[in-house]
């Protein structure tokens, strides 16, 4: 894990005994990785379909421009509840709520992490 994280292994460890918060680039890297080893489900649709998106708003949205419509989490800059999200953090509290998100990832594993994190 600490080499796909690209950092020390005493760093992983402090993280899972939650001496230390898990930063930003650390936490999306792992939500990246969980997502791929899960890959992509069949029945999935995109974000814009699921959130029942306007064309115009799917037009200004990274994630539509790009296709990406299950990594929506992942990109900066998407429209969620109809505004950019710019930063990770502020990003994160909306994708939690997320049924898109919740979709990939569950909401307890998601609530262990962000437990941890806010420690």
């Amino acid at each position: 894990m600490a080499e796909l994280l690209g950092t020390s292994l005493k760093a992983v460890q402090s993280f899972e005994q939650g001496w230390r918060k898990v930063p930003v680039h650390i936490e999306r890297q792992m939500l990246f990785l969980l997502n791929m080893k899960k890959g992509k489900a069949s029945d999935s649709r995109p974000c814009w379909d699921i959130q029942n998106c306007s064309v115009q708003t799917r037009q200004g949205c990274p994630a539509w421009e790009f296709k990406a419509g299950n990594l929506c989490w992942f990109i900066n800059g998407t429209i969620c509840l109809g505004k950019p999200q710019n930063s990770w953090s502020h990003k994160m509290k909306v994708c939690r709520k997320c049924d898109v998100f919740t979709k990939h990832f569950g909401t307890t594993a998601l609530r262990r992490v962000s437990k941890r994190k806010n420690a």
